[in-house]
């Protein structure tokens, strides 16, 4: 059977850098494997979950490359589940609880006291049908719970390794809310059987989670998944990056605000907590053939912006101009491939080119100080009309006593008004020698 793996976000929120890596690594492993890359809206939260947000992931999912070959979302399979409650209410599997939370707080407060651990004593099992009657005529209506074996769930995780999970030493999930809405572990389970889904890859902190699911997908007849549970991503500093997921500083449409490259994002999501080194790379193609479970280590992955602006940087640095022409004209940027050559190695994201593209053909004054204003006269007297760099500072050289950081120094800051930036040859042909000569007399041109 051909790999068949699945993204399954919520449209509660929006995407982040965490929720793109679990994609990212689904997509990875369909493409380096020849299989199926399916995009799974898990909408039964109705009350939490919007169209918008639903619409800004796939929007964010198609900017970043990562494209699903096919996709359904969970809000129109209701029958589905509900087919599969029933079954598993038949087969004993099961049972309704009605426990209220007050209830269950108290008894989880009483197990500590007592040194146990806090796990539901099915007590609910115990009911008689007059309990149940009685309970229904108060007004509570039941949760359904999943009864799990107690016994040992183990398999082989192509990250972690040999795992294990007594199933005794946690609850009997909630598969059914009391208002009969489904919690989010009967859908994905009927879902993946569904879908023939192969690998379920995504973040550790579902590892004991997958303990109850492979039960659940044995109760249903299910064909037993892969797992790969990847670490959790951390800040630079090894701390948790789950506040700036909610403030949405590391979500996609933040980092699109902020002109990073999809590919920059996406090598450094595919890289970090691996034994590859973290370097940009120009494809998707690359990242898969590149990619393997093996290399994924142990340690959180850490996540750390100034990498991330680094490798923007590095991507733009050799991107052509074809690529970035229709983003310029956004910007309202003057300049054509010569002026992109000139300037890209000197921006981390896209939209700083409109600061060059300021400087080189929006009227100002350059800055030039009171000791190098004559040296600064002489350059506008020897300058060319072609605008030669080269050709003006042999000129300079022959006529003045300057040379090194006193030479080049001050006619960059009076032709740019910056101290650093792109080789002056380019920019001054670009910038013409009448504009080069009346900045360089402290004139605005």
């Amino acid at each position: 059977m051909s790999t068949r793996v699945r993204f399954a976000p919520s449209p509660t929120g929006k995407l982040h850098v965490g929720n793109v890596r679990t994609a990212l690594m689904n997509v990875l492993h369909a493409k380096s494997t020849g299989g199926v890359f399916i995009l799974r809206i898990d909408d039964t939260d109705v009350a939490r979950g919007t169209q918008e947000n639903e619409d800004a992931i796939r929007d964010d999912l198609n900017w970043l490359g990562l494209h699903w070959q096919e996709t359904f979302s969970q809000s129109k399979r209701f029958n589905l589940y509900e087919e599969a409650a029933e079954k598993l209410k038949e087969l004993g599997f099961l049972y309704p609880a009605y426990d209220t939370a007050e209830e269950l707080d108290r008894q989880r407060k009483l197990q500590g006291v007592q040194g146990k651990p806090p796990i539901y004593d099915r007590r609910a099992l115990e009911l008689t049908a007059d309990q149940k009657a009685a309970y229904e005529a108060e007004g509570r209506q039941p949760h359904w719970r999943f009864k799990l074996s107690g016994n040992s769930v183990s398999w082989v995780d192509l990250v972690r390794g040999e795992q294990s999970i007594e199933t005794s030493s946690i609850s009997d999930p909630v598969l059914i809310r009391g208002d009969g809405t489904f919690l989010y572990t009967l859908p994905s389970v009927v879902d993946d059987i569904d879908a023939k889904i192969t690998h379920v890859i995504r973040g550790e902190d579902h590892v004991t989670n997958s303990g109850a699911q492979i039960e659940i997908f044995r109760a249903l007849g299910g064909t037993e998944l892969i797992f790969a549970h990847t670490p959790l991503l951390v800040d630079r500093d090894g701390g948790k990056l789950s506040k700036r997921f909610e403030d949405l500083s590391l979500s996609m449409k933040k980092l699109r605000e902020e002109g990073y490259e999809p590919m920059a994002i996406l090598s450094l999501l595919a890289k970090i907590g691996t034994s590859d080194p973290v370097e940009e790379r120009f494809a998707l193609k690359e990242l898969a053939e590149e990619f393997s479970f093996e290399k994924i280590g142990r340690a959180p992955a850490r996540f750390d912006d100034v990498e991330l602006r680094a490798l923007n940087a590095k991507i733009l640095h050799e991107t052509p101009y074809t690529v970035v022409k229709d983003r310029l004209d956004t910007l309202g940027v003057h300049g054509d491939e010569a002026f992109w050559l000139a300037i890209r190695d000197n921006i981390e994201v896209v939209d700083d080119a409109a600061g060059w593209n300021a400087t080189l053909y929006a009227p100002m004054a350059g800055v030039i100080d009171a000791d190098d204003k004559a040296f600064c006269d002489t350059a506008a007297e020897l300058m060319d009309d072609e605008a030669d760099w080269s050709e003006l500072i042999r000129k300079l050289k022959d006529h003045t006593d300057r040379k090194g950081k006193g030479l080049f120094m001050p006619l960059r800051k009076a032709l740019t008004g910056r101290n650093n930036g792109p080789q002056m040859g380019p920019l001054l042909t670009l910038m013409g020698a009448d504009k080069a000569r009346a900045r360089l007399r402290g004139q605005i041109a």
